[in-house]
């Protein structure tokens, strides 16, 4: 009889995640005036187009929620702390900046 000298193992395969950035900054509105004029103008409209985007109740679209849900779908460096920072100093821009994100994502087929 044969001693066993190596025992079978299970490899797990290692899971790369890449992190992305936001495609625009937050006060990039000059990229995409019609989200822009939409967001200053109808910023509930907007909400309803990213919650729509996402698949999402209208009612979240301009939520801290959201855009946490958004940055975590894309490894988007931040913390929820920073999205709602962000939402409460300046909502409008970062509605803006999600929209164009998802624009900008779907334009090259990431979205």
């Amino acid at each position: 009889m044969a001693a066993i000298t190596m025992q079978p193992q299970f490899v797990v395969p290692a899971i790369r995640v890449v992190q992305s950035e936001w495609q625009s900054d937050v006060c990039d509105c000059c990229t995409d005036c019609g989200v822009c004029i939409c967001g200053a103008f109808c910023y509930t409209c907007l909400g309803c187009q990213v919650a729509s985007d996402m698949d999402e109740c209208c009612m979240c679209g301009g939520s801290i929620a959201m855009r946490t849900k958004y940055r975590t779908k894309y490894h988007i460096p931040g913390s929820i702390l920073n999205d709602f920072m962000m939402s409460w100093c300046c909502p409008h821009c970062t509605l803006c900046q999600l929209k164009r994100d998802i624009n900008m994502r779907k334009a090259q087929g990431t979205f």
